[in-house]
């Protein structure tokens, strides 16, 4: 059993917060709140720091515009800008200037199931954030620290304790202004220079990965292809017959354009169906057996898997049902989403992934040159051809299979596949950047500001 003994004072202190439960008063809790008060830190209302909460917005999306960013862009550390981004008008950006979110600016989220999450914004332009999040400008502090400390376990156990509500946990400005950061001018400094040398990493990572579309479409001589859209459009009834198809979008003469370029690669061609192996079986997880399970949002915009759900076989969702391993491809099959497409590293080695996926790899093609091949044009436009179904439209293994693929040249492939995994090994050294700052930061707090300096050197 855990138990606190708190006196009226403390809890007179903490009634600008209007608790008294005893969640509030956790001993983890104020252990944290105690070194942190401890080592000198300050609260954040102390360092002018300026936190808003933007208002509710009619969702009136248009396709170029203003970007609207939502609860699902907010991810630890960074602004997701992959999750299917949305627009609106500028007329209705000018009306939402308060929620306008600045270069540098925070977005932490402030109500729902990742209450708390927190990134900064680095984007040149500016956007509109919806109103399930707060913003936060950081005034004297250095917001790539504040950032990196409101992600540690430190912060992170402060933000928790400060949530309230049960269904719908929300967290407050009034306690956002309450929490005591520390204030090490050098430790900020580096912190700085490790987040922008890691957002540095993660541009190249996706430039590296556009290079690879170029590279292909070159070889296949579709470097200047554009498909076009046919309004009116002839087809026959055998035609129809052979594909048991009779929408019109089906026989759209770009789709056709597509294929026939490839079929006139001198490489040569094949269907997916006698090229690639289909995973069609369906696994059944262990109860008790602890999984990774890979779905639809955790795959990122250059063909990598950015997170998944760890769960036992018992509580992992029925569509959790194809095993995949390492330098198997995974394609979304589920149009509006078709370009989540993402290849398994070691990392995700006999991970589950959901029956949404149609999991795949090739004796003919290398992993990363068929990833790339669907993730193109040439991939994207076979694949919403194939798609059919009315209220959850996607594209079946036997559609699936009659996608046409090129047989690139060896040399081709083996260039793509440097490239991709030069991609990843960017992103991925993006990402332990990151957590290098974080766990700075933590010896910081638990030891000192110079200990915390001389790690972060060491490792990063």
């Amino acid at each position: 059993m855990q138990y606190s003994i708190v006196d009226y004072q403390s809890i007179v202190y903490a009634s600008h917060s209007l608790r008294l439960d005893a969640e509030f008063f956790r001993p983890d809790y104020l252990s944290v709140q105690r070194r942190l008060e401890a080592i000198g830190s300050h609260k954040l209302s102390d360092f002018q720091v300026n936190i808003r909460h933007p208002k509710e917005i009619k969702r009136n999306y248009v396709d170029n515009g203003v970007l609207l960013l939502r609860g699902q862009n907010v991810r630890p550390l960074s602004i997701d800008l992959t999750a299917n981004p949305v627009y609106i008008s500028e007329e209705d950006a000018e009306r939402l200037k308060e929620n306008t979110i600045h270069y540098k600016d925070i977005l932490i989220m402030r109500s729902g199931a990742n209450v708390g999450q927190c990134a900064i914004y680095l984007e040149d332009s500016p956007a509109i954030s919806m109103s399930d999040t707060l913003i936060i400008q950081s005034g004297d502090l250095n917001p790539f620290f504040l950032t990196i400390f409101l992600n540690t376990k430190h912060g992170k156990a402060l933000i928790e304790r400060g949530k309230y509500g049960s269904a719908q946990p929300h967290i407050a400005p009034p306690f956002l202004y309450q929490i005591p950061v520390p204030s090490w001018e050098h430790l900020q400094t580096e912190i700085e220079k490790t987040y922008l040398r890691s957002k540095e990493l993660t541009e190249l990572s996706k430039t590296r990965y556009a290079e690879t579309q170029t590279l292909l479409l070159r070889e296949l001589g579709l470097a200047d292809w554009q498909a076009k859209h046919t309004l009116a459009f002839t087809t026959d009834y055998a035609s129809m017959q052979r594909a048991e198809r009779i929408d019109a979008d089906y026989f759209q003469p770009r789709y056709n354009d597509i294929i026939s370029a490839i079929k006139s690669y001198p490489g040569g061609w094949d269907m997916v169906a006698n090229q690639v192996h289909l995973k069609d079986s369906n696994f059944k997880p262990e109860p008790e057996t602890e999984y990774k399970y890979i779905e639809l949002a955790n795959i990122g915009s250059s063909g990598e898997i950015k997170n998944c759900m760890v769960a036992q076989g018992q509580d992992l969702p029925s569509r959790a049902r194809c095993k995949v391993n390492t330098g198997d491809v995974i394609a979304s099959s589920i149009e509006g989403s078709l370009e989540s497409i993402a290849l398994v590293t070691e990392e995700y080695d006999n991970a589950l992934c959901s029956t949404g996926f149609h999991a795949i790899n090739s004796g003919v093609l290398n992993s990363e040159t068929l990833l790339v091949i669907l993730k193109s044009s040439v991939g994207q436009l076979q694949l919403k051809k194939g798609c059919s179904g009315t209220i959850l439209t996607a594209i079946n293994g036997e559609e699936f299979g009659r996608i046409v693929v090129p047989f690139i040249e060896t040399d081709k492939q083996t260039e793509i596949q440097q490239k991709v995994t030069e991609s990843f090994n960017f992103r991925k050294h993006a990402k332990d950047l990151l957590e290098c700052a974080k766990r700075a930061v933590e010896i910081a707090i638990e030891q000192d500001e110079q200990t915390a300096i001389n790690w972060l050197g060491s490792v990063s």
